[in-house]
C-alpha cells in the first residue's frame, strides 16, 4: 500500500514537472526573423506607439546590439510617448525589411553607459547627441502574436 502511494505521488510529480517544463519552453518560442546580431549592421529602427489621442505614431530611433540584445535609448519625445502608449510597453517594430508586431520595451538602466558608448563607436553624429537627455536605455524583447482564432 506504501508502494502504491509512492508511485502515484512520483507519477504526478512527473507530470507536473513535464507540464512545467512544456510552459516554460513556451515562453522561450523564437520569433521568426527576429536576430538582434543580424540587426547590428542596421543605422535605425523604427518603433509604433498608439497615443490616446493621437493614435498610431512611428518614431525611428538609433540601436545598438550588444551581446545579442538589441538595445535603444530613447529621448525625451520617444519617451514621452511610451508612457503614454496605450500598448503598455509593447510596441511594433520595423527594421531593414521585418516587422514584428508585439516587441516589448524593457528598462536596462544598468546597459546606459554601455549603449551610449555603443552608440558613439557607431554614430558620428552621436557627438551631439549624446548630450541630449535620454530618459530610457531599453532592451527590445520580441514575442510571438497571438495566433488568430479560428
Amino acid at each position: 500500500m506504501k508502494i502504491k502511494t509512492n508511485v502515484n505521488v512520483v507519477a504526478v510529480a512527473a507530470v507536473f514537472w513535464i507540464a512545467l517544463m512544456g510552459a516554460a519552453c513556451a515562453a522561450n518560442i523564437p520569433v521568426p526573423g527576429w536576430d538582434p546580431n543580424a540587426f547590428r549592421d542596421q543605422s535605425t529602427l523604427q518603433i509604433m506607439t498608439i497615443g490616446p489621442e493621437e493614435g498610431e505614431h512611428w518614431s525611428r530611433l538609433w540601436l545598438a546590439v550588444i551581446d545579442g540584445q538589441l538595445y535603444v535609448r530613447l529621448g525625451d519625445r520617444a519617451y514621452g510617448r511610451i508612457q503614454k502608449n496605450t500598448a503598455g510597453l509593447y510596441v511594433k517594430v520595423k527594421i531593414g525589411d521585418n516587422e514584428f508586431d508585439k516587441v516589448r520595451l524593457e528598462a536596462a538602466p544598468e546597459m546606459t553607459d554601455k549603449v551610449a558608448a555603443a552608440m558613439a563607436d557607431k554614430y558620428f553624429l552621436d557627438i551631439l547627441v549624446r548630450h541630449e537627455s535620454h530618459p530610457m536605455t531599453a532592451r527590445l524583447v520580441a514575442e510571438p502574436s497571438p495566433s488568430p482564432a479560428k
